[in-house]
């Protein structure tokens, strides 16, 4: 299936992009996650369910010399990520696979870092999307603690693992995480001051041992209201989705 594409801009114009018009199109979540891991030049790093490919190629302009590994189940959206690497000049070997099935070609395979963005909605309890990628970018069907499971599989000894997902899930990410995953540290991620937290990234090692950390929130706009159309994200937040800069979870 060939989807009709739009080319947009991400860190500043740093990338560019090709999304679908219709149907899932990434936003800053996929920045955020990828520029909360703490990788290295000559790391490996694995995106499950990586779509069109933001939050590793985001990843890999930052850290120039990791090998970026991206796992996708929609044929189209694969094929976008192949592409999009090519045009940003980022090798990103793309495997087309569902997660819940292994493919052969990444078994046997661990890597220094692996992130994923699960679907943010169990559809039990909320109503399905009419578009069939977006479906499968934000709708469950794959249960969250398959989607820690497998990261935590695919993640090297001392490795990390490190999610995204609305703070409303934190309970159920949580439960899992600590069955697969020690060194436990959760960042809530705050729209404006005084609000609740929405999103949290929560990350793990392979094999840690060190106590839970519960770190103060990562403040996203200034203010306590949007002020007409004007963009208000902290300087901090604006370093990262402008220049690729990384979001340190805190000592």
């Amino acid at each position: 299936m060939t989807l009709e594409t739009t080319c947009d801009d991400f860190l500043g114009g740093g990338l560019k992009i090709l999304q679908p018009r219709a149907g899932y199109r990434a936003g800053i979540d996929p920045v955020l996650l990828a520029a909360s891991i703490p990788a290295k030049p000559g790391e490996t790093l694995l995106d499950l369910g990586c779509g069109v490919g933001v939050a590793g190629l985001c990843l890999a302009r930052r850290v120039p010399g990791v090998h970026l590994v991206g796992l996708e189940r929609q044929p189209a959206y694969a094929e976008l990520a192949r592409q999009n690497g090519a045009a940003n000049a980022l090798p990103f070997e793309v495997v087309e696979g569902d997660l819940s099935a292994m493919p052969d070609t990444l078994k046997e395979r661990q890597f220094h870092h692996v992130l994923a963005n699960p679907p943010y909605f169990d559809r039990a309890a909320s109503t399905a999307a009419t578009d069939p990628g977006r479906e499968g970018a934000m709708g469950e069907d794959t249960p969250l603690a398959d989607w820690v499971a497998a990261a935590a599989k695919r993640t090297r000894p001392k490795g990390t693992t490190t999610f995204i997902q609305r703070a409303d899930r934190l309970p159920e990410l949580l439960s899992h995480a600590a069955r697969h995953l020690g060194s436990l540290q959760l960042l809530p991620l705050i729209p404006r001051p005084g609000r609740l937290a929405r999103l949290v990234l929560l990350r793990g090692r392979r094999g840690g041992r060190a106590a839970f950390r519960l770190h103060d929130g990562w403040c996203l706009h200034n203010g306590q209201r949007h002020v007409n159309d004007c963009e208000n994200y902290t300087s901090a937040t604006a370093c990262i989705l402008r220049d690729g800069k990384e979001m340190p979870f805190p000592d």
